[in-house]
């Protein structure tokens, strides 16, 4: 588990790949944002390619293929948020546990970590899909939040997970997530709340046996449930409007 909030691999290509494709930062800084630590990203699977592509190449091939924007999708079995289709990407999307869906092309990008790198698998994807309107979803993130930390709060979470009371206390400190330029203020909030929500939620049920009894453990499952839904649909209505639209 990370020691940080960070954004997920998906989150990030979306933002800076919909930030170069609308002019706001150039391909070069798109991909080293993108890279970021890793020792180079490659996509497969691209059309008329046998071999990975590196991904500063891939990344002009998918806008030469008509590609105007990206988006996130993160799912989970029985939610399949951000997804439409076809089942292939879908499939490969849920094993992943998050993926891109390209606007314009009908395209979609799944990462898959190769030892310190990451190859994005490209697949044919419905660009066509409901995603969350972000002002919705920042009050069921508010709303589901406030709910959970309640919650947490009754069954002492701090006294066995120390690390759920630090999240909640930082909730309203300054996020260190990087953004594109331009990337609206809305956006930024909603998705760095997010991030954070996602990280209570790992981090609150990293070990069921912490809990005093398995009702409590039902109970804090039963609180993080709705709280991980909406974080999650945050996270995506985010990415799907970033400039404040």
């Amino acid at each position: 588990m990370n020691d940080r909030a960070t954004l997920p691999m998906s989150a990030n290509l979306a933002l800076w790949f919909s930030a170069w494709v609308s002019g706001r930062v150039s391909l070069d800084d798109a991909r080293d944002a993108i890279v970021g630590d890793d020792t180079a990203h490659h996509v497969a699977g691209l059309p008329g390619e046998d071999d990975a592509v590196p991904l500063i190449l891939a990344l002009g091939r998918l806008r030469a293929e008509g590609a105007t924007g990206a988006g996130l999708a993160l799912p989970v079995p029985g939610d399949p948020l951000g997804l439409a289709g076809p089942v292939p990407f879908n499939n490969d999307v849920l094993e992943a546990g998050e993926g891109v869906v390209l606007s314009g092309c009908d395209g979609g990008l799944v990462p898959h970590r190769a030892g310190v790198g990451v190859v994005w698998t490209y697949h044919r994807a419905t660009s066509r899909r409901q995603v969350p309107d972000p002002g919705e979803a920042d009050t069921s993130l508010r709303r589901a939040l406030l709910t959970a930390a309640n919650t947490l709060a009754e069954l002492e979470v701090a006294r066995w997970r120390p690390e759920v009371a630090d999240e909640l206390m930082a909730l309203r400190s300054t996020s260190d997530l990087r953004f594109p330029p331009e990337t609206g203020a809305r956006a930024v909030k909603l998705a760095s709340l997010s991030v954070r929500c996602i990280r209570i939620v790992d981090l609150a049920l990293a070990d069921d046996g912490a809990a005093v009894s398995a009702s409590e453990a039902d109970r804090r499952r039963a609180a993080l449930s709705p709280l991980d839904h909406a974080a999650r649909r945050g996270l995506v209505a985010a990415c799907s409007a970033p400039w404040g639209r």
